[in-house]
């Protein structure tokens, strides 16, 4: 078997109010799916929380444009912390999650007149197209970019689900030995050394970055690749201070952006090719994790700067709960797209207000 990337699952993102957070990101950003809800202890995550297990809840919300979803995460025997400084742009770690629009100025202007708080004016990124950035309601950054790619055109929101990261650097040539060589995203759309003005408003943002956004050049494969179309990762490099870690003397699951996941069948092949590359895995789950309604295998990378990056090779998935429907993704060529319309049917998993 060979390792296949099916494209971005979901980004994680550390909250203080599971339910709270989950609803505003439904009602902003139209992640209306819910695959999930599990409340359980992060047992194997113990290397990243102090060497003690938590208990934690946890939804992931998709939504039918397509795009990665958002694992929202809550610890519930802990008190979720922030970091002990003002973060900026350039600090090591998950800078901002990236979400795709149908029309980005369109989306703007929704934005705009829902009183959301966002940061940059509409403006052309080095590529030449629309961007703006946005706060959520816990003050996570995200930034909206055109969509190369929908699922589902006709939903609610002019929004769909998660196309990448901007992601903190000290050395981007070495990062691309993860995100290029391994990961497939070889091909440069822009790398260039400046002070950008799609970044004024951004929390250091008048400083000079170098900044690389990579896409992958050959089309995603895999049950899911589809719904979770092409996506891209910014890295980012700050050349005028010291950049700091994100996660400094805090637990992964509080609050920020905690890890970006990656659905990927070959599990054993792709560890193979991690090790060999100087990444191995920091966690394993080794056998099929339940997440009552899914299950699969998870695994854990560290980036040369720390950043988490996720891998989940998932065995059963839920497409309509109500009636018992899963699909036994073992059981079938890891190359092959599911039907359009199986994953069609998580529509009826659409959480409404």
């Amino acid at each position: 078997m060979e390792k296949v990337i099916s494209g971005i699952q979901q980004i994680g993102i550390g909250i203080p109010d599971v339910h709270k957070a989950t609803d505003w990101y439904r009602r902003h950003f139209g992640m209306d799916i819910k695959v999930f809800e599990d409340s359980a202890t992060a047992e194997l995550m113990t290397p990243y929380t102090g060497g003690e297990a938590h208990d934690r809840t946890a939804i992931l919300a998709l939504n039918m444009k397509g795009g990665g979803g958002f694992e929202i995460w809550q610890y519930t025997s802990r008190e979720p912390q922030p970091a002990d400084f003002d973060l900026m742009m350039g600090d090591l770690g998950i800078n901002v999650g990236k979400i795709k629009s149908i029309n980005v100025p369109g989306t703007y202007d929704e934005m705009e007149s829902a009183g959301l708080d966002i940061l940059t004016p509409l403006e052309k990124n080095p590529a030449g197209d629309y961007t703006f950035f946005v706060k959520d309601l816990y003050g996570n950054i995200w930034q909206v970019v055109k969509g190369l790619d929908f699922f589902k055109k006709k939903t609610p929101a002019s929004t769909g689900g998660v196309v990448g990261a901007i992601i903190g650097s000290t050395d981007i040539e070495k990062a691309r030995k993860l995100y290029s060589d391994v990961l497939g995203y070889d091909e440069v759309v822009y790398d260039k050394t400046a002070a950008f003005d799609d970044f004024k408003g951004l929390p250091g943002g008048e400083n000079r970055y170098r900044r690389v956004l990579l896409r992958h050049s050959k089309p995603r494969q895999g049950g899911f690749s589809q719904m979770f179309g092409p996506t891209e990762i910014e890295l980012i490099e700050v050349q005028e201070r010291e950049p700091r870690k994100l996660f400094k003397d805090r637990y992964w699951g509080d609050l920020g952006y905690i890890h970006l996941c990656f659905d990927i069948q070959g599990m054993d092949v792709l560890k193979d090719e991690l090790e060999a590359n100087g990444f191995p895995f920091t966690v394993d789950s080794a056998n099929s994790f339940d997440m009552g309604k899914a299950a699969g295998r998870f695994t854990y990378v560290e980036d040369p700067d720390g950043t988490l990056i996720e891998f989940v090779e998932t065995h059963k998935v839920p497409i309509m709960k109500k009636i018992g429907w899963y699909i036994d993704m073992t059981k079938r060529d890891p190359k092959k797209n599911l039907p359009s319309w199986m994953i069609s049917a998580l529509r009826f998993s659409r959480m409404k207000g």
